[in-house]
């Protein structure tokens, strides 16, 4: 990346860490503790302080259905799930749906069909340094709750108020997202966080909520959980990707065949080889046809191999590497949306479905 945007990328993470390592936790509501608004934009009525903890409080928007309201206070609970295939059977006992969940309510809930909960996590607008980050997020909280719409099977919440990790607990249905951020900074967050998959809950990260350096101090997330350890290097200028699908079998690949071009992003590498990991299995990965993959020659990728989306088998979570536009830096306009591919949206609805308790 150019020299501009690595400043931005170490601006951020220090800032992070410097307002995380002082923040106070509050336990979060049970679907937010900022003000809640159904609409489909990503804007910010309130905020935290800063990073990737957004503070005590922070702004929440869902959608779905268009309803408006404040939300009671309480924990982020609710009937768990199946859960992840290691850890937190503690739903398999609950009554079974009679006739099964199917079409706009296709998640069972002891004995009570529901639809598929999103809760996304991002980084107020105004904090987050890289704007190639902030535009993703942009994009996101606006092409999500529009698919929810079309869908009908899901709802979609984001906030900026991370200090409901703290307290946040598995559900049936409900899927963590984190779009450009994760909380590397607060012990609260991380060990609730932590909590919440190891007692079956579902999560999805994007693209840089899996960017850690020398300052990252978050093990079990980085090395275990995700099991990428370290950052190693990126493709550059944001360019689209052929994408090798390792398994089309797999609930996340359906209908997305043997490969498929990306949209934009930049791409990031890590220094574990996941292929080592026996509880990782890779779902995508760059295709050969790519190379090289990057517009600067000392910043493209020439040969290899580069997961780009994967799961844990240990825990219910996919992680993609997507979720960085391609930008004019120098007037803040995104040139590009990863919401420009067809058929990784549909990934994305796959996922959700996977996740949420939808589909096997």
């Amino acid at each position: 990346m150019p020299a501009s945007v690595a400043l931005r990328r170490s601006v951020v993470i220090g800032s992070a860490i410097a307002a995380l390592s002082g923040a106070h936790c509050s336990a979060g509501s049970s679907d937010g503790s900022g003000s809640s608004s159904g609409t489909s934009s990503g804007s910010d009525s309130g905020g935290g302080s800063g990073g990737s903890s957004g503070g005590s409080s922070g702004s929440t928007s869902g959608s779905s259905s268009g309803s408006s309201g404040s939300r009671d206070g309480g924990a982020d609970t609710g009937a768990l799930s199946d859960g992840g295939p290691s850890h937190g059977d503690a739903g398999s006992d609950a009554p079974s749906c009679s006739p099964a969940c199917s079409a706009a309510t296709p998640v069972c809930d002891h004995g009570t069909c529901k639809q598929v909960e999103v809760i996304a996590f991002y980084t107020p607008d105004a904090q987050m340094a890289d704007r190639a980050h902030a535009a993703y997020a942009r994009h996101a909280n606006a092409w999500f709750p529009q698919a929810a719409a079309q869908e009908g099977w899901f709802t979609y919440e984001s906030t900026t108020d991370w200090t409901r990790l703290a307290t946040i607990a598995p559900a049936a249905g409900r899927i963590v997202m984190f779009l450009d951020n994760n909380p590397a900074g607060d012990a609260a967050q991380q060990a609730g966080f932590q909590s919440y998959m190891e007692n079956g809950g579902a999560w999805m990260g994007c693209h840089v909520s899996a960017y850690n350096d020398a300052s990252s101090n978050w093990d079990w997330y980085f090395d275990e959980f995700l099991g990428c350890g370290h950052f190693n290097d990126n493709t550059w200028a944001p360019t689209a990707a052929n994408l090798h699908v390792e398994d089309p079998s797999h609930p996340s690949s359906q209908g997305l065949g043997s490969m498929f071009t990306s949209a934009p992003s930049e791409f990031y590498s890590w220094v574990v080889d996941l292929r080592t990991k026996s509880n990782i299995k890779i779902l995508l990965s760059v295709d050969p046809s790519s190379f090289p993959l990057g517009t600067d020659p000392n910043q493209s990728w020439y040969s290899g191999y580069y997961p780009i989306a994967w799961t844990n088998t240990s825990y219910r979570m996919l992680y993609v590497n997507m979720g960085h536009e391609q930008m004019d830096y120098s007037t803040d306009t995104a040139l590009s949306s990863s919401f420009d591919s067809p058929a990784q949206d549909t990934m994305y609805m796959n996922a959700f479905k996977w996740l949420g308790g939808a589909m096997p």
